[in-house]
């Protein structure tokens, strides 16, 4: 079962979620997942939403919501899980600083939790941690190459703090993985409608461990890739990187590596892992990004039908040049008629990856097997 909701303060927002959510009728909900806006208060939110569902309830802060109506800027969108053809468990994964060990330990408890079942995972995670790499690819392995999608918590572009919400506390350095056996069928589901070009940019200095680029092609960082662009440096902003990302090569596929923000000494800061030495792809968009969409959807489809759910995680630079591209309600509407509760991300995880400007998900079938 999904649900949006407008209301601006923390107490109305969960009586009406919980409206739609726990309706006369509607089954019993094993678990609550929540994607809000950061101008909620979030010491009300965490409480109310742990009071107003008689079971685990799981979220985090976002740049906008996906939910029944498409892209949601404001407000909650949430989804029910019930319990027929589910086992499922969330674990909270803390402090960050220590995220090796953390998330060892949690993929310990899950196979003591689980046993020998087959497993997927939703990840949710502190965007501003800077540790996603780390955290997925551990996660992903430790658990024997389980399928997991996710994605990074968002604060409308700020760049302060971005949280997790676990046991009714919305937490930083934190993530949530949401364990899940299921006899239903499922299917996780990536794309993004970027092609590289044939400009590339070196890498010739950066600080890897803070996400920085220092210098491409040996000059400073703003301006090589402003020059790429025939564009001054001090034309940069979110909408430039949304429609220009960088692409990595890695194996046969190309892979987003957005850029954050220019900083105040030319450089780049980035969404996802960089190193000096890689070279980075000058990407183009695609014009045909609802059709890409609408294929990534049927193929998930033909293998599970019609899902009652898609749990989606869609960059934020996504929506950004969507919208610039006046394409943001065509897509949000495909979204909505397919049935995804999501929100957009600050960087999104495929099994053992981090990446950028790509739309992550999880479909859950109707039909138990």
């Amino acid at each position: 079962m999904r649900g949006s909701t407008l209301a601006p303060d923390a107490a109305s927002a969960v009586e009406d979620l919980r409206s739609q959510l726990l309706g006369t009728g509607l089954e019993t909900p094993c678990v609550v997942i929540v994607f809000c806006s950061p101008d909620y208060d979030l010491d009300q939110l965490g409480p109310a939403l742990k009071a107003g569902f008689p079971c685990p309830v799981i979220g985090c802060t976002t740049s906008g919501q996906i939910g029944p109506a498409g892209f949601q800027k404001d407000g909650l969108s949430a989804v029910a899980l019930s319990k027929p053809g589910l086992k499922i468990r969330p674990y909270l994964i803390t402090p960050l600083e220590e995220v090796r060990d953390q998330a060892f330990a949690v993929a310990t408890q899950v196979a003591q939790d689980f046993g020998p079942l087959p497993l997927l995972g939703f990840l949710l995670v502190d965007g501003l941690s800077m540790v996603e790499e780390l955290l997925s690819s551990t996660l992903h392995h430790a658990l024997g190459g389980m399928t997991l999608v996710g994605g990074s918590a968002g604060d409308n572009l700020a760049f302060h703090q971005t949280k997790v919400c676990f046991d009714g506390i919305f937490r930083q350095s934190a993530a949530v993985l949401l364990v899940m056996h299921a006899d239903l069928p499922f299917a996780p589901i990536k794309f993004q409608h970027f092609a590289p070009t044939g400009v590339k940019l070196v890498a010739t200095s950066a600080q890897p461990k803070a996400r920085i680029v220092e210098t491409f092609n040996g000059m400073p960082a703003a301006k090589a890739y402003a020059k790429a662009l025939n564009l001054s440096v001090e034309k940069l902003d979110p909408s430039v990187f949304s429609a220009h990302p960088l692409m990595l090569l890695i194996g046969d596929d190309y892979y987003v590596r957005s850029i954050q923000r220019v900083l105040p000494d030319g450089s780049l800061a980035f969404y996802c892992a960089i190193d000096e030495a890689l070279v980075f792809t000058l990407g183009q968009r695609l014009d045909n990004a609802t059709d890409i969409a609408s294929r990534a959807f049927e193929e998930a489809f033909k293998a599970i039908g019609e899902p009652q759910v898609i749990l989606g995680c869609d960059c934020i630079l996504r929506r950004l040049e969507l919208e610039a591209a006046g394409l943001d309600s065509e897509v949000g509407g495909l979204f909505a008629q397919r049935r995804v509760v999501g929100f957009s991300t600050y960087g999104e995880q495929w099994n053992g990856m981090h990446i950028n400007q790509t739309f992550t998900g999880l479909a859950l079938g109707s039909e138990r097997v």
